[in-house]
């Protein structure tokens, strides 16, 4: 049989089959990783899986043949299963991410993978968990499951459907759908567990469950945490938390070991009614789904902005907004770099800020714009007060504590935020690091105090009026996105803040007024950096070439 994963990066690199940038990093990484000895493979245990899956698990839906691995199923079973880190023997790779478009089998590849690990992976009182946010969702790859079951004899025999799971009890393993419950670990003690459609876990309350599996994983020598997902639009969640891990690992910016993601994913988002970029997110495409069902998609897709939205998400994999979003998240991605900003780095440049006041004593933000290497970075620090911190996990769904740990977020006063913190991170910038803001703008409805605080300090404040007037900065900011000029580092909050952004368009002159996307949601991080961008034009034949740090 041979190594699949050799086979399936021959062929990728014979160009017989079409994958994206992102598959294409992850192969030439586990080819590179066999060839210099850093991980072993076990070509028994490799096919050991693919036979099974082969010869065991059959079709659940319109059919009831045996399943038919593709070579790039076959790679990635041989993947999870065959590469062994040599320091213990047991498999290296324990969160595995398939992000693959819709009508490409992936609920059965799922349920196939988790078939073997019930019956012949040799874990005795295995535990394996279908896990999605409501009971139906998990429902899914659950029901694929017992119905492999079902088609084979030999599995039925000796498997048992109980009213809260299936049970075998030859191995002393269950099977279990469950919902998310992730303050209760007690008695998680999983083998395996399986996290259907990740783009719907949200917020807080997905990475919460997701890392408490995870971590529930802790007394098993080799378990497995398998997610899968298509795109989708939630911000701010497991998916955008998995997809920054799983892309700052195949960027080469992580120590991580044991993830092992397969992003198909188109690369080129205006080529998206291409049958040739869509392969890159359908490697079944022409096997379970036909080209003539995309053709059709692709059809309805060019009538409807809406449907258009919804074909990029669930066949082309990319991440979208509300269709009444200002910014494409494709776009605003561009900017996240995976780096972490160290101020150190921009010792000695000029740069201009902004700053956005809570008006209801919840968050606010400052930001500043150095433009150096051909770019401009923006660095936005987040003030939120401690009470309000407590609440705003659970209330608003976004994960804070996080970015508190990252260092975006700083907790500052009890019931509302202490603006002599906001005062003190400008000081430290100028003080400590000698990076010199030309001009501060802020929104003109914020406390005068800390204006007159910061003027008597000796910077020169500007007040921005946030209304239709941020048309001409609206427009430059987007077109810069677009063609990448921006670096945002690993902000993940200052991006969904730029993400929640919505316009409301004057219909009489199309001027635009940025507002938010949902009452409920945060734009205070884009909004300071649309300050500092507007005393940035404003004061642009005053400081502009100071702005270029030639000298820095």
């Amino acid at each position: 049989m041979g190594n699949y994963i050799f086979a399936y990066w021959e062929a990728i690199q014979k160009g017989q089959v079409t994958v994206g940038k992102w598959i294409k990093i992850i192969y030439q990484i586990l080819v590179e990783g066999l060839q210099n000895g850093t991980w072993l493979f076990n070509e028994q245990k490799a096919n050991k899986a693919i036979n099974f899956i082969e010869n065991f698990c059959h079709h659940s839906e319109g059919r009831n043949d045996l399943l038919k691995l593709e070579l790039w199923q076959k790679a990635i079973v041989s993947a999870i299963f065959g590469i062994i880190d040599p320091a213990t023997g047991y498999r290296q790779f324990r969160e595995v991410f398939i992000v693959v478009a819709r009508k490409n089998g992936k609920s059965l590849f799922a349920a196939a993978i988790s078939a073997y690990m019930a019956y012949i992976d040799g874990e005795y009182g295995a535990k394996i968990y279908f896990l999605a946010p409501k009971l139906d969702q998990a429902n899914l790859v659950y029901d694929a499951f017992y119905q492999i079951v079902q088609s084979d004899d030999e599995l039925d025999c000796i498997t048992k459907k109980r009213q809260s799971d299936i049970y075998i009890k030859e191995f002393n393993t269950s099977i279990k759908k469950i919902a998310f419950n992730s303050k209760k670990s007690d008695g998680f003690n999983p083998q395996m567990v399986v996290g259907d459609e990740m783009e719907a876990w949200p917020g807080q309350q997905g990475i919460d469950q997701y890392e408490v599996m995870a971590s529930a994983m802790g007394a098993r020598k080799q378990p497995l945490l398998l997610s899968i997902s298509t795109a989708g639009k939630i911000n701010g969640g497991a998916y955008d938390e998995l997809m920054t891990r799983s892309t700052s690992f195949l960027k080469g910016n992580s120590r991580e070991k044991r993830i092992l993601p397969f992003l198909y994913i188109i690369d080129d988002v205006e080529k998206w009614d291409s049958l040739e970029e869509l392969k890159k997110s359908n490697p079944n495409l022409g096997v379970s789904v036909s080209e003539a069902f995309y053709e059709e998609q692709i059809a309805i897709a060019k009538g409807s902005l809406a449907k258009k939205a919804e074909f990029l998400m669930k066949y082309c994999n990319i991440k979208q907004n509300n269709s009444i979003a200002w910014l494409d998240y494709i776009d605003v991605h561009k900017s996240f770099s995976n780096i972490h900003f160290a101020l150190e780095n921009f010792r000695g440049c000029y740069c201009v800020g902004g700053i956005d006041l809570s008006r209801t004593t919840d968050l606010t933000a400052a930001s500043i714009v150095i433009y150096k290497g051909g770019k401009n970075h923006i660095i936005t620090k987040f003030f939120m007060p401690k009470k309000r911190f407590t609440e705003a996990v659970d209330e608003d769904n976004v994960p804070y504590s996080l970015y508190k740990d990252k260092g975006f977020l700083q907790i500052s006063g009890e019931n509302q935020v202490d603006y002599k913190d906001v005062y003190q991170w400008f000081i430290d910038l100028v003080k400590i690091y000698k990076i010199r803001p030309l001009k501060v703008g802020y929104d003109r409805y914020m406390a005068r105090n800390l204006v007159d605080e910061m003027s008597m300090a000796g910077f020169h404040m500007d007040d921005v009026y946030q209304g239709t007037n941020l048309t001409p900065i609206l427009r430059t900011f987007e077109g810069d996105l677009k063609d990448g000029k921006y670096d945002i580092g690993d902000n993940a909050l200052l991006e969904s803040h730029l993400l929640n952004v919505a316009v409301d368009i004057d219909i009489n002159d199309s001027r635009m007024k940025p507002v938010k996307l949902e009452k409920r949601l945060r734009i205070d991080g884009a909004m300071s950096v649309f300050d500092a961008l507007t005393v940035k034009d404003k004061y642009h034949a005053e400081i502009g070439a100071k702005l270029l740090n030639q000298a820095a």
